[in-house]
């Protein structure tokens, strides 16, 4: 059964802790003919005024530059053996201002609020002016931890 939160702080501690314990995900898109389209990568979350906002530093490859534009709408799906879980339900569009892309370079370099990250130069040895860099901001809708211990949930909505 999941209980239903009003603030994102409620579930915040647990949100952190899975997502630094498992690190990457399976980022779901939508393709034209509505049928999911799942790749594992790695995405970084901080909170702006009380609310998680996801980015995702990935190369702009025609199929997900496709399925954003078509439909906006992805989820990042986390999943540990011990069966601990976060599910984000979120908008997603390309972010493409220099300032943003400097920034959130930098939140992969020295780690996330919730330390996760990695150094891009590793894939983008131009920097965050690479013109390979692609950076997706993923803006939740609907945020759900799982315990799985004992399968207790959590859900979070604006």
């Amino acid at each position: 059964m999941a209980t239903k939160v009003t603030s994102f702080a409620e579930i915040q501690p647990e949100f952190e802790r899975y997502v630094r314990e498992i690190v990457y995900c399976s980022l779901i898109t939508v393709d034209r003919k509505g049928r999911p389209r799942a790749r594992v990568l790695l995405p970084i979350w901080e909170v702006v005024d009380g609310r998680p906002v996801g980015w995702l530093a990935a190369y702009k490859t025609p199929v997900k530059t496709a399925h954003i534009k078509n439909n906006p709408h992805v989820t990042c799906s986390y999943w540990s053996p011990r069966q601990n879980c976060v599910f984000t339900d979120c908008e997603a569009e390309w972010a493409e201002d220099q300032k943003t892309k400097n920034e959130v370079w930098e939140l992969y370099r020295k780690g996330s609020p919730a330390g996760v990250g990695y150094d891009p130069a590793r894939y983008w040895s131009g920097g965050p002016e690479d013109p390979e860099f692609g950076l997706l901001r993923m803006d939740p809708f609907r945020v759900q931890v799982v315990r799985g211990q004992d399968l207790r949930s959590k859900i979070w909505q604006p």
